[in-house]
């Protein structure tokens, strides 16, 4: 059995590239932080099942070191297990567009407007609502939500007539440099999902940033304009990104902007 004291330890390159790269319980913001540096992101088991289910699949890996402890020594390291697929489904900020419908339908008749970091925290509960695993657990959004005050986590919120209207879409996640890997999304109307990455993708750009990286792989992100790249290159993108960024702009902003010909295929 091997244990990484940091993140800075773990050579992730190593990993296997379809299973959990570490298993380690440290879900503080500060621990949350380095793993996303490190190209690593956080999966905490939603019941005893799923914890006992990690045991039961991945101990053996664990005892021959295959897959690592990270983290300080804990009585129940299978509670959280942390991943870096290979290859890695990012969308370069450039290429992120709206399909050609979803564009005419906002040009047409669609008065939506975009906000960002406006309901950091009621974008995160929706995105955890009625979903099964229920990953996004008490202590991994209060992290998440310390980050954001901290000015590493950012949501964009997708309104259906304005800030004062309802809110039907959103997408949340944590910057690392030039490289923004989102969480989770949701929707209350069809495209809204789609409007907020795209939206997102918009305003990474102004502020200087190249990648939003999606995680895990899906036709969602294909439709978007995502590609897989190898883990290696991710990897090697997120050490060369420097600081934190530009800030992004949080102003409301007329959705209808994203469906130009030009960010619409």
């Amino acid at each position: 059995m091997s244990r990484c004291p940091c993140w800075e330890a773990l050579d992730v390159l190593k990993a296997a590239p379809d299973g959990p790269v570490a298993f380690g319980t440290d879900l503080s913001p500060a621990g949350i932080l380095a793993a996303y540096r490190a190209g690593v992101y956080p999966f905490p088991a939603s019941d005893e099942y799923t914890r006992a289910l990690n045991e039961v699949v991945f101990a053996d890996q664990v005892q021959e070191g295959r897959i690592p402890l990270v983290g300080e020594e804990s009585a129940d390291p299978y509670a959280v297990s942390w991943w870096s697929p290979d290859p890695r489904p990012v969308l370069p900020v450039s290429d992120t567009h709206l399909s050609r419908s979803l564009a005419r339908r906002l040009r047409n008749r669609l008065p939506w407007s975009t906000s960002l970091d406006r309901r950091f925290e009621q974008v995160v509960r929706e995105c955890r609502a009625g979903r099964v695993p229920l990953w996004l657990t008490d202590e991994l959004i209060a992290s998440l939500v310390r980050l954001h005050d901290l000015g590493h986590a950012h949501s964009v919120e997708v309104w259906e007539d304005g800030e004062d209207g309802d809110l039907i879409g959103g997408v949340f996640g944590i910057q690392v440099g030039s490289v923004f890997s989102m969480d989770s999304m949701f929707f209350h109307r069809p495209g809204a999902s789609k409007v907020a990455v795209t939206d997102l993708a918009a305003r990474f750009a102004q502020a200087g940033g190249v990648l939003l990286d999606a995680q895990r792989d899906s036709p969602h992100v294909h439709d978007l304009g995502g590609i897989l790249v190898a883990r290696e290159q991710y990897v090697r993108h997120l050490r060369q990104s420097v600081g934190d960024g530009l800030p992004m702009p949080t102003a409301v902003l007329p959705a209808r902007r994203l469906a130009q010909p030009t960010r619409a295929r």
